[in-house]
């Protein structure tokens, strides 16, 4: 079992900029690829960032390519997403997933433990 909490959401202005940590427990961190969905109100979940066991590998959706990043640090058991030249259209609850393997993908299903989320705001 693995349990993951998310932090650093919260109301931003258009254009800038925040960060997010998921922290994780349980099982050994590293066996683990991870990835960050989003939720916005009224659509489904989608994928936004996903990063390999050993930070080689990185994933991200077209919409946020070139201004998020995604990161680990293994000795941490921690997770983060740095969210750069933030749009009103990022406005979502974003959720820290992982999958219990190696290997991160972009496929919400891939994913066995969900966080709880944490809400980003960017008003206009």
């Amino acid at each position: 079992q693995v349990q993951l909490v998310e932090s650093g959401g919260g109301l931003v202005q258009a254009g800038g900029s925040l960060r997010l940590s998921c922290a994780a427990s349980g099982r050994t961190f590293s066996n683990y690829g991870m990835g960050w969905f989003r939720q916005a109100p009224g659509k489904e979940r989608e994928f936004v960032a996903a990063i390999s066991w050993s930070g080689q590998r990185t994933y991200y959706a077209d919409s946020v390519k070139g201004r998020f990043t995604i990161s680990r640090d293994n000795a941490k058991n921690t997770v983060y997403l740095q969210m750069n030249s933030l749009k009103p259209e990022d406005t979502a609850v974003y959720y820290c997933a992982a999958r219990a393997s190696v290997v991160a993908t972009t496929r919400s299903y891939d994913y066995n433990y969900w966080g709880q989320g944490t809400q980003v705001t960017v008003s206009s």
